[in-house]
């Protein structure tokens, strides 16, 4: 087990940099991430995403202790401390009609997450992940309807980029009431910054005045999460178990910074220093209305064989607001299907028995609507589980998740830009009993 526990440590310590490196850098390249607050980031574990998302009414998956941010209710269900610490990537394809695809692909933390069981029916988590990335860049060329000489071509670019991100930090509890109720509650501290640059450049007209708009958001705030889970008992083993969680429609509060500035390129095309700042501004503390999200689910399981649930989620994205200004969002609405299988816990001979193989579909009709089209998401995942080796002995319990989500959103219709992807994902899980008092005879 030594080697396992340093191999943890080991790896944790890797997500801890990469998560202080990422917070600098832009984690994705979607130009649907210029909407709202960025990217939400879905907040799953592997082992949750492997199955679709579903996530409002598990707890325990595959045997082992699993943490559920989504629904604060299954820490109750939490008895052996458990670490859960990952990393993911995605491979982006962004078509265009009339345009070549481009491709790209990111490197980020998912999360870093812990439970400590507190009572028999109680645990405490606490852990840190994304809640929102940005980052994109693009161009549009348009006409210059007002021509300033002869020698200007009417060609105008419009360029858009933005990058950075919100960070998620929770501390939750949760707790059984009798045999079939689990409640729980979070309360996370959102933070980070949103820049956005929209450039407007004459390219083909030598000397000309080019200029920048540039605001800058930095965000900070707390936001809370509640849930709870009922479970309808047909055997020892088998259990329904139905889900409620929510994220509460609570305020954040945010400074921008907003520049206006002129420039010029040389004749090389590279960008000179501003030749002034027409708008230099930073705005007194304002506030960010967010939505709130409600997560509905159901799961039937066999322990220790197979699970399998859905998940539907609304969001009331048409409130949110950054100071004062509603940001043109439409209500969202997303269905989970999905289950896992593991053949044989018990087998000592064969490997693959022992692993849990998952498979799940996404149906996501997203908060974004542009050119009177509403932006929709289709996705079908799959994982594993693989379970380490360990002393029969001891009472820790290693499992490495990992997923996949190959996906597309978006469509070719009116101009628009579709994203076809594939997310990976890898967790390491522990499972061990600490701060347990032994007795002696």
């Amino acid at each position: 087990m030594i080697k396992y526990t340093r191999l943890f440590i080991t790896f944790l310590l890797a997500v801890i940099v990469l998560q202080a490196r990422s917070q600098s850098t832009a984690t994705t390249s979607s130009p649907y991430s210029s909407f709202g607050l960025g990217d939400i980031s879905n907040q799953l574990l592997p082992q949750n995403i492997g199955m679709g998302g579903i996530a409002t009414a598990t707890n325990t998956i595959g045997g082992y202790n699993s943490i559920n941010v989504i629904n604060p209710a299954s820490y109750g269900k939490i008895t052996f401390t458990t670490i859960d610490a990952g990393l993911s990537s995605n491979v982006l394809t962004l078509s265009k009609n009339g345009m070549p695809n481009e491709r790209d692909a990111n490197f980020k933390l998912s999360h870093i997450a812990f439970a400590f069981p507190v009572t028999k029916h109680s645990a405490l988590s606490f852990g840190l992940m994304p809640y929102s990335e940005l980052g994109y860049s693009y161009k549009t060329v348009r006409s210059n309807p007002t021509p300033v000489s002869a020698v200007d071509t009417n060609v105008v670019n419009d360029i858009y980029s933005g990058e950075g991100g919100l960070s998620k930090a929770y501390l939750g509890y949760g707790f059984g009431i009798g045999k079939h109720l689990l409640i729980g509650a979070n309360v996370s501290y959102i933070f980070g910054n949103l820049k956005q640059d929209q450039s407007t450049e004459i390219p083909l007209l030598y000397g000309t005045l080019d200029s920048r708009i540039e605001q800058d958001n930095h965000i900070r705030g707390l936001n809370y999460d509640y849930g709870v889970q009922y479970s309808i008992d047909f055997s020892d083993k088998k259990h329904l178990t139905l889900g409620y969680s929510a994220s509460a429609n609570s305020k954040l509060n945010v400074k921008s910074t907003y520049i206006v500035s002129q420039y010029t390129r040389d004749a090389s095309g590279n960008e000179n220093v501003p030749a002034d700042s027409l708008v230099n501004t930073q705005s007194p503390s304002g506030k960010i209305q967010l939505p709130q999200i409600n997560h509905f689910g159901i799961v039937f399981q066999r322990d220790d064989k197979f699970m399998i649930g859905a998940d539907y989620t609304m969001g009331k994205w048409s409130d949110l607001s950054i100071a004062g200004v509603n940001q043109g969002l439409q209500d969202s609405k997303m269905f989970n299907i999905g289950g896992q299988i593991t053949p044989n816990v018990n087998a000592l001979s064969n490997f693959w028995a022992l692993m849990d193989y998952r498979l799940g579909a996404i149906y996501e009709q997203t908060y974004i609507n542009t050119g009177n089209v509403n932006i929709k998401r289709y996705a079908a995942t799959f994982g594993l589980g693989i379970p380490l080796p360990h002393d029969r002995a001891s009472s820790a319990f290693y499992k490495i998740n990992f997923s996949a989500e190959v996906g597309q959103r978006g469509t070719l219709t009116n101009g628009l830009i579709k994203e076809n992807y594939v997310n990976f994902h890898l967790g390491f899980t522990l499972n061990d009993r600490w701060f347990q008092r032994y007795k002696f005879e």
